[in-house]
């Protein structure tokens, strides 16, 4: 009796124990159910909605790509780039997976075997986060926080969102996401980035070791950085070398060949002052400016050209661009040389003929333009204080052609020693389109901010007086055969509006007798110019510039006609491509088309063009041009000569026998050097100077067009004729059907074929 009252009461008890178990298990299940609820609401915090995991805030850096398909440049706050699943190279993928979530195409989004090693072990066995967790805390919480209840409110709303992630999308689009929000540091957020900066190449072109190391960067980028820890690097990579092999990704073999391999980076920090094409990016930027205050997205808010993804489809022609950049480099680093050794022996150098007056001015001036004088003007420093900080020496690092230099030297000297760097500016472009395919603005815009081609209007001498001659051709129905008299020449007091009497000479101070017009423009002569805007009017002159496409405010005197003018690079490109392009002129265009971050095209310009002149006067205007490259200053682009040992530069190493149409220029005492150049589709322009007009070479053997920017124009073009991919023309300008204008002229050129020919405006007889 008293056992089986003793077992009634022992099941009693287990009846108790085991509803006291359910109740518990239960409210606990409805306590976690009811806690994935409340955090799902948002009751912990906020969470992504809908429409946030259809479009999360990447802040996608906005991309300047190339004609040929080449990424030059970015503007980016957080320098990330989208990827489609497409864009990634298999073995990078093959390698995340592997190393990070091997389950990756079999579990929702939650590994329950990881999840439930990771409880068991405390943790001690590795996590369980998956990559779409991973993607989720990336997205939408960050890192989260190190005390307990908050890391494991957040680790709930890790795996809702994950979830939620795995519903909405496709197992690869996780994968192109989780690739594109990852921060590799050095300003480099997503595997597009990383690859540019470690690797300097597109993702789909990475190596298996290259991608093991971006994966391997995925556990820690700040410890596993490839510039500062390059012994952790390796072992990391080894390691998902060693995933792969275990995942047969990859055989045993090709592991242990991989492992072997040294790190090799071709580092290079993407930013804004550094790159490709620096001074075009910069000049696109402020286009960019008005043009998303013009151009509104849908819901009426502006465009952010720093997160909002866009994809800029640009003219420039990233082969083209760099051949650009490396001629100007090899070029002016060497005329650079001349420069220094020509100021030895000037007390005032870089400044030539001006008094200490006016260096003084120049100097001031620019200590109130650098950003010393404005941060110490924020500060409300006097003007006194700022000066004297002005001679204070510090430590700097100064640009050379040799690479940047740590020195100690005062801002004050700093800024004279920068007055001495020779600056160029280049631009080229298909006449027939407009379509710029190469814009080079100075020689290093982190230095030189100041882009000597669209920003920099400088005198542009002799290679202003082809618009003089067209003038004729045009109103006076002159032919480059018809001849003139350089002769002494007169234009009187009172005549179009003269206020005292003008008598231009030639540079060589000689005259020589009847000439052709296309003789006396391959010798630049001064006193035929004179006489042909006299007879046509400096009003025609300005007139027919005007519509060549010139901005620039020109004074309306004879005095034009040897160049007294300031244009820029781009303006001079547009105005010559019209003589290339028969007569019509076309604005130069430099974008293609703007797409948002969904590849939807958002903007393309409308191209503007306008008739100038007649077909067979644009050819005559060419005409003219050719004979400067055949018997003028221009003909040292034929011929092979010049220097030997330390001035080799000096030679002509060009040997062109293309047809070539071009013309020099010199500005008075040698302050501007121009080079103007012309194949059938392509016009290319290039101007060197210093910053200052009163920098200058003293004579005419450096300082001239011929010497100073035609070889710029000569390597440039060299380069793009051995890219035989580009197809620059080596052949005829287009002839016009009919031509009623006599451009073959059958004489003996007037001038000798002397690669040391010369040409200079002396505006110094101007007015």
């Amino acid at each position: 009796m008293a056992a089986t009252k003793k077992n009634n009461q022992s099941n009693k008890d287990i009846n108790y124990y085991k509803k006291k178990f359910w109740r518990v298990f239960a409210y606990t299940l409805l306590g976690i159910l009811a806690f994935f609820l409340f955090a799902s609401w948002g009751l912990f915090g906020s969470m992504p909605s809908f429409e946030d995991l259809e479009n999360p805030d990447s802040n996608l850096a906005t991309e300047i790509i190339s004609s040929d398909g080449v990424v030059i440049g970015k503007y980016f706050k957080t320098n990330r780039s989208q990827l489609k699943y497409s864009d990634l190279p298999k073995n990078l993928v093959e390698a995340l997976v592997a190393t990070e979530d091997a389950r990756f195409y079999e579990h929702s989004g939650i590994d329950g075997r990881g999840t439930l090693r990771a409880v068991f072990s405390l943790g001690t066995n590795g996590g369980a986060s998956t990559l779409t967790q991973q993607l989720a805390k990336q997205l939408f919480h960050g890192e989260g926080s190190k005390f307990l209840p908050f890391r494991i409110v957040q680790k709930i709303k890790e795996w809702i969102i994950a979830i939620r992630l795995e519903r909405q999308y496709t197992k690869n689009e996780i994968l192109a996401m989780y690739c594109n929000v990852y921060d590799f540091g050095n300003y480099s957020v997503g595997v597009s980035s990383a690859a540019q900066t470690y690797f300097s190449k597109d993702p789909k072109d990475l190596t298996v070791d290259e991608s093991a190391i971006l994966v391997g960067m995925f556990k820690n980028s700040g410890l596993y950085n490839p510039v500062r820890n390059p012994e952790g690097v390796k072992n990391r990579r080894n390691v998902v070398l060693s995933q792969m092999a275990k995942a047969k990704m990859i055989s045993e073999s090709e592991k242990e060949r991989l492992q072997q391999l040294p790190i090799t980076l071709k580092f290079k920090l993407e930013s804004h002052r550094e790159g490709m094409a620096t001074y075009f990016r910069e000049y696109l930027r402020d286009y960019m400016k008005k043009w998303v205050t013009e151009n509104k997205k849908p819901d009426g808010s502006e465009y952010d050209i720093y997160k909002d993804g866009l994809k800029i489809y640009t003219t420039i022609d990233s082969r083209m661009q760099s051949y650009a950049e490396e001629a100007v480099s090899e070029h002016m680093k060497n005329l650079q040389q001349q420069f220094f050794i020509e100021q030895k022996t000037n007390k005032n150098a870089p400044f030539v003929n001006i008094t200490q007056a006016e260096t003084d001015r120049i100097i001031m001036q620019a200590m109130k333009n650098s950003v010393r004088w404005a941060q110490m003007k924020e500060m409300d420093k006097s003007e006194d204080d700022i000066i004297a900080s002005f001679k204070v020496k510090t430590k700097m690092r100064v640009f050379t052609w040799k690479g940047e230099r740590d020195t100690i030297m005062t801002p004050l000297d700093s800024i004279r020693y920068y007055k001495h760097f020779l600056q160029s500016g280049l631009m080229a472009m298909e006449p027939q389109t407009g379509a710029i395919k190469a814009w080079v603005g100075g020689i290093n815009y982190k230095y030189f901010q100041y882009d000597h081609v669209g920003q920099g209007a400088r005198q542009v001498g002799s290679t202003f007086k082809p618009f003089v001659y067209a003038t004729a051709i045009e109103e006076l129905n002159m032919s480059p055969c018809d001849s003139i008299l350089d002769g002494p020449f007169m234009i009187h007091k009172g005549r179009h509006h003269v206020t005292e009497d003008w008598e231009p000479r030639n540079s060589d101070y000689r005259y020589r007798g009847m000439v052709t017009l296309k003789q006396a423009l391959a010798a630049s002569i001064n006193t035929v110019s004179a006489k042909l805007i006299d007879r046509t009017s400096p009003e025609a002159v300005v007139e027919l510039t005007k519509k060549l496409g010139v901005k620039t405010e020109i004074p309306v005197q004879p005095s034009i006609a040897l160049g007294a003018v300031d244009i820029t690079v781009e303006d001079m490109v547009a105005a010559y491509s019209t003589f290339a392009n028969q007569g019509v002129y076309v604005k130069p265009q430099f974008l293609s088309r703007i797409e948002n971050k969904s590849g939807e095209v958002i903007y393309e310009p409308i191209p503007e063009s306008h008739d100038v002149l007649n077909k067979d006067i644009a050819f005559a205007v060419i005409k003219l041009l050719q004979g400067v490259t055949e018997s003028g200053s221009g003909v040292r682009l034929r011929t092979q000569g010049g220097g030997s040992g330390d001035n080799r530069w000096t030679g002509y190493p060009y040997m062109f026998t293309n047809p070539i149409a071009g013309k020099t220029g010199t500005t008075q005492n040698q302050s501007d050097g121009w080079f103007m150049g012309m194949v059938p589709n392509l016009v290319t322009g290039v101007w060197v100077g210093c910053e200052d007009r009163s920098a200058r070479f003293k004579s005419l053997t450096y300082g001239q067009g011929a010497t100073a920017a035609l070889p710029v124009w000569g390597y440039f073009m060299k380069k793009c004729y051995a890219d035989k991919d580009l197809q620059i023309s080596k052949g005829e300008f287009e002839r016009p059907a009919n031509l009623s204008i006599k451009v073959d002229c059958y004489q003996r050129p007037a001038v000798v074929k002397d690669t040391t020919q010369t040409e200079q405006n002396t505006d110094e007889f101007a007015l």
